[in-house]
């Protein structure tokens, strides 16, 4: 985890973000060597590949609020969609161009597309859905309409938080994976997200919760957790188990261990 110490776009016009040093999405050292690397990976390992944290990868709502602050990206979007489009359509454009390049030189090396942007928070969304609407979903459908035009990976979206009233939006602009499923969170019961949405969406995350019941519940509380969770997301597939997020120094080594040992037992399906 980190913390950010300014933001370049800080209180910018129009014209300090035509005026910025632009990364180029271009630059061929991107991917120097790329293409043999992931080709031994798959021949040793048989790995699939995830392309993520990129810098092109990491969400356009996230990006905007790095590159202008917190407080001055949310008030923008309220109060100046003249400029918050200017910002995001320029975003989208580094994106497709980075794409393009990546694309045209690894073509279907690549299984699966990360994307990470957080709209929820543990009660709700961070913002209202017919802001998503406005400024995000169409600029999201174009972005993955470009990828899924030009290769077959599929697409991993992470977003935190209670976001169950994003998801037909999300499985609408194209996303594939869903991650974290925030199991604490408003709203995201797993046996719920499953029946409604378990046709359209591979569920990646959800396994165990890290807020309460890895760090600090029983040995017997986190199996019990795991064997729910499994339940509800396993059956007919769509399920990658996995904790709901980082793992943090103060968890318990038995509890993991718990955990490990509970997905054994339970997730043969």
């Amino acid at each position: 985890y980190y913390d950010m110490c300014q933001h370049p776009l800080g209180y910018a016009s129009i014209a300090d973000i035509d005026n910025y040093s632009w990364p180029d999405p271009l630059d061929g050292g991107r991917i120097k060597g790329l293409k043999e690397e992931i080709k031994r990976i798959k021949e040793e390992k048989g790995c699939i590949v995830i392309l993520g944290s990129t810098g092109m990868s990491v969400g356009l709502l996230q990006t905007a609020t790095w590159l202008q602050g917190f407080e001055e990206c949310y008030s923008n979007l309220a109060a100046n969609p003249v400029l918050m489009s200017k910002l995001l359509d320029k975003l989208v454009g580094l994106d497709i161009k980075f794409w393009e390049m990546f694309i045209s030189e690894l073509g279907n090396e690549i299984d699966i597309i990360l994307y990470a942007d957080d709209f929820g928070i543990q009660n709700g969304l961070l913002i209202s859905k017919d802001m998503f609407r406005k400024y995000f979903k169409p600029r999201y459908r174009k972005i993955f309409s470009f990828i899924k035009s030009r290769c077959s990976a599929y697409i991993f979206f992470h977003t935190c938080g209670s976001v169950y009233d994003l998801i037909p939006e999300l499985i609408e602009i194209g996303i594939d994976i869903l991650n974290p499923v925030q199991v604490s969170a408003a709203k995201m019961d797993t046996r719920r997200l499953k029946k409604e949405f378990g046709d359209a969406i591979t569920f990646w995350g959800g396994g165990v919760d890290t807020q309460r019941i890895l760090p600090f519940g029983s040995l017997q509380e986190v199996k019990d957790e795991v064997k729910r969770r499994i339940n509800d997301l396993a059956p007919g597939g769509g399920f990658v188990f996995t904790t709901v997020h980082n793992i943090q120094p103060g968890v318990p080594p038995e509890n993991i261990m718990a955990m490990y040992e509970a997905v054994e037992r339970y997730g043969r399906y």
